[in-house]
């Protein structure tokens, strides 16, 4: 049966996949700059016998045609970029280039992919229809390489008839993985304010005109776009994370400058939000005697799983796996630029457990302790490779 034989190659390939990931972990590169890494998955795709193309600069794009008759096309898609952060963690495998990390999982997702495409090449004369290898970059950056290879033709020629992607979930148990149908992930924008005022002595503030003061009553009446103009039923969440008033204990400042961010899952809301934020926070520091820049910087859409692609790819993944490793997903106020995709195609995105109590192996993306149970490797190719298969109606 197909699934033996897939679950067969990717427990023999397994080896070459955690090789892999651990060579990507060891030399992760930024949103834009993977030039190595891009060069990397360059030499494994030769090594396949698979051409490829270049797209968005650093990501690249294969096809693996099956040898039986269908035109049904279905995308995989891995990011591969890292973050900014130093890595704690103390592995053969630790990052090689300092304040540089693949805290995300790019690596897996990445290393994942090169063994799926390995399995569904040595399965090529035993399914119908063409597989297109996404291999992308700056996953992490505005604005995001799926909206750069989208723009320059990646879902074109062929055109797929589903979009499905991957990424790791420490808080899945490895050997696990998860699905939602319908709205999962946020959208998400970054918000940059300055408040100007009118700066002096503090013991003098009928001469000033306070701007921390007018910050104060901003950030206070700004929550009720989400508690006052939100509909209750559409998530939303307005944050900001970083303020800063340079003046001090008797120092009132001439401006003071924040940054947060302002996530949900309706777009027409989304629109809408923007305008009532800008108008809310300028009137207030008008009425207080400054003024305020407020500017929002618009970031990936929400990510929306289709409801019958989602629901056949669930159904295959507990085909593979077991009803029992296959569970159900919460929306999730995070932002990941595959929303791009699904945006416009029929799309699925799903969660790969990573987590190993046992071992430690429970930091949150993001974090300098970030790993992941490399087990889930085996998992993670072979289960892309069954659900490519199968959404192609082999």
């Amino acid at each position: 049966m197909m699934k033996e034989k897939i679950q067969d190659l990717a427990k023999t390939i397994f080896d070459d996949v955690v090789a892999n990931r651990r060579h990507l972990h060891s030399h992760p590169e930024l949103s834009f700059h993977e030039v190595e890494t891009s060069a990397f998955i360059a030499k494994k795709l030769n090594e396949l016998g698979l051409a490829y193309e270049r797209m968005a600069d650093n990501g690249l794009v294969a096809l693996i045609k099956g040898e039986k008759p269908s035109d049904q096309v279905v995308a995989l898609r891995a990011d591969m970029d890292a973050l900014p952060i130093l890595e704690a963690n103390d592995v053969p495998y630790k990052s090689q280039n300092t304040g540089v990390m693949h805290a995300c999982g790019h690596d897996a997702h990445t290393s994942s992919l090169l063994g799926t495409a390995k399995i569904l090449t040595s399965l090529r004369s035993e399914f119908g229809g063409t597989v297109k290898l996404i291999f992308q970059p700056a996953e992490e950056k505005l604005p995001g390489g799926a909206s750069l290879m989208i723009k320059e033709g990646v879902l074109q020629n062929p055109t797929p008839q589903a979009v499905i992607g991957q990424h790791v979930m420490p808080f899945i148990d490895a050997g696990k993985v998860g699905f939602r149908a319908g709205k999962y992930m946020a959208s998400a924008d970054e918000i940059y304010v300055t408040v100007k005022g009118k700066g002096g002595h503090a013991a003098q503030p009928q001469q000033n005109i306070d701007p921390v003061l007018i910050t104060a009553h901003i950030l206070t009446a700004l929550q009720q776009v989400v508690s006052r103009f939100a509909d209750p039923k559409t998530p939303s969440v307005l944050s900001f994370g970083k303020v800063i008033a340079n003046g001090a204990t008797n120092v009132i400042p001439n401006e003071v400058y924040l940054e947060g961010t302002f996530r949900t899952m309706d777009e027409a809301w989304r629109a809408e939000a923007h305008i009532k934020m800008k108008k809310l926070a300028e009137g207030i520091a008008e009425s207080m005697g400054g003024s305020c820049d407020f500017n929002i910087m618009k970031g990936y859409p929400f990510l929306v799983n289709e409801e019958k692609l989602t629901a056949s790819a669930r159904g295959f993944a507990v085909e593979y796996l077991g009803e029992e490793n296959v569970l159900d997903l919460d929306i999730w106020m995070a932002a990941e630029d595959f929303a791009y995709y699904s945006q416009v195609a029929d799309s699925c995105f799903y969660r790969l457990g990573t987590r190993n109590e046992s071992r430690g192996i429970t930091s949150s993306v993001h974090t300098p302790t970030f790993d992941v149970e490399e087990s889930a490797l085996q998992l993670s190719t072979g289960l892309m490779a069954y659900l490519a298969i199968k959404q192609l109606g082999n």
